[in-house]
């Protein structure tokens, strides 16, 4: 009878692995998608890009927007620790190689080390330069997590996030590179861990 007992299981947990192996077009893209919670852009009083991209991808998205007349200028978020620079420097000095105009970006430099650090340094500042209505710009991967944080600390302003394409990432095939795998699991971690409040 164990016998008998044990060869259901196994035969339950054979077909188990089997179905997920059969769906795995639906589930794994639903885990990318899952993170990429943004949408359209919005007329606003600022634009804020938060730090974390070292392609220049979010700070380029930004910079399109505030040239197509979402809002006048764009705050950028830049912690210190590249090289003794500050990255809101480094993404400013790039974005104007690229043919934008500094005079729409105001540096914001600071010591954060997480997004929820960000938010905690970011909409004080934005506060007292009486913004009411924000376009946050972040990577596709770190929308939810970026919205989440942003709209807990600035529940007197309306935020609207947009996504900058990321260089490696695709939600509807982030697991056939190494690259997306990567970004994946470093942020379902860091969602997780936001969750339980570490």
């Amino acid at each position: 009878m164990a016998i008998r007992g044990r060869s259901r299981w196994f035969l339950i947990i054979l077909i188990a692995l089997v179905a997920v192996a059969a769906s795995y077009s639906f589930w794994l893209p639903w885990i990318g998608h899952y993170l990429v919670q943004a949408g359209a852009p919005e007329k606003a009083d600022i634009i804020v890009v938060l730090a974390g991209d070292g392609w220049g991808n979010r700070v380029l998205k930004a910079a399109e927007l505030a040239r197509e007349g979402y809002a006048p200028q764009v705050l950028v978020s830049g912690p210190d620790g590249s090289y003794d620079n500050f990255e809101s420097d480094l993404a400013i000095a790039f974005v104007e190689k690229k043919g934008y105009p500094r005079s729409n970006f105001i540096g914001f430099p600071h010591h954060g080390r997480s997004t929820h650090e960000e938010a905690a340094l970011i909409v004080p500042e934005l506060r007292s330069r009486g913004v009411k209505r924000f376009i946050l710009v972040t990577s596709d991967t770190h929308t939810r997590r970026a919205g989440k944080n942003f709209r807990e600390a600035a529940k007197d302003m309306q935020v609207i996030v947009v996504a900058a394409e990321s260089r490696d990432f695709s939600p509807d095939a982030w697991w056939r590179e190494r690259e997306g795998q990567k970004a994946i699991l470093f942020e379902w971690l860091k969602t997780v861990a936001d969750r339980i409040g570490l």
